[in-house]
């Protein structure tokens, strides 16, 4: 608790230090120019109902009416609302939020805003709202950040070949080549993009009134969980103590934006 001291008494003064607030993640890549996002989206779109009707028929979709996902609404509400901070596009996205009977430590959120949590993440984990903005806000910066459209870029790129890249860049359309398939569900994403999801999911929580840190407390059920066998949702994932270290090094920049919610 010392260090948690240390580093709010840093945030009251940092601002008037002249130090910046936010993190620091620079510009998307432009690599994810190369897939068409309508296209993704209403893949993604597609593929988040076949899941869901999934979840109906194994009587696994949580009901509008569930206790549980009414609060993971209301989060999501709030985070929803700053996420056009970090790209304008998501004002026009059609966000969902569902929840998911399921013994998974796992969550996402797919291109175009949809959003999916289990239950055995949320309830299995006993998530706090500030620890479920954490989770929720990680998966919502993956979509913000386009991570999807980008890996499939790279994947495509390499299949493709450098002769059609050339075709490409000399003007033409490669949309028809790249084909999106089943797989936005299953989509694995690089370390540095789950450390750049980390960091603007962090700025994300904190700016809608979340505490970040929570994300401590988080990382620490993480870490207990993942004794054992790892949880699919922490397959690529950095290590929850190099996690911990980051978000107590990126403190100072986003504790100030909670404090402002918080009085807003």
């Amino acid at each position: 608790m010392g260090i948690l001291r240390i580093l709010v008494t840093l945030c009251v003064i940092w601002p008037a230090l002249g130090f910046a607030q936010g993190v620091e993640v620079g510009q998307p890549s432009s690599l994810r120019n190369l897939v068409p996002a309508q296209e993704i989206e209403q893949e993604s779109a597609q593929q988040y109902s076949q899941l869901l009707r999934q979840a109906a028929t194994k009587g696994a979709l949580a009901p509008n009416d569930h206790p549980q996902l009414i609060r993971l609404r209301a989060v999501g509400r709030r985070l929803v609302a700053e996420a056009p901070r970090f790209n304008p596009a998501a004002r026009d996205w059609r966000w969902e939020v569902n929840l998911i009977g399921s013994k998974q430590i796992n969550a996402f959120c797919m291109p175009g805003g949809k959003i999916a949590v289990y239950t055995g993440l949320l309830q299995g984990l006993n998530l706090t709202d500030d620890e479920a903005a954490m989770v929720m806000g990680h998966e919502i910066a993956h979509a913000l950040r386009e991570h999807a459209r980008e890996r499939l870029a790279k994947t495509q790129l390499t299949r493709l070949g450098a002769s059609l890249l050339g075709e490409f860049l000399g003007g033409g359309r490669l949309t028809d080549a790249f084909q999106i398939g089943g797989g936005l569900l299953t989509l694995k994403f690089s370390r540095d993009d789950e450390t750049e999801a980390d960091l603007v999911g962090l700025e994300l929580a904190a700016r809608a009134g979340y505490d970040p840190r929570a994300g401590i407390s988080l990382w620490r059920k993480m870490n207990e969980a993942n004794r054992g066998a790892p949880p699919q949702w922490l397959s690529t994932h950095p290590a929850s103590r190099n996690r911990i270290a980051e978000i107590e090094r990126q403190l100072p920049r986003v504790l100030p934006l909670y404090e402002e919610a918080r009085r807003g």
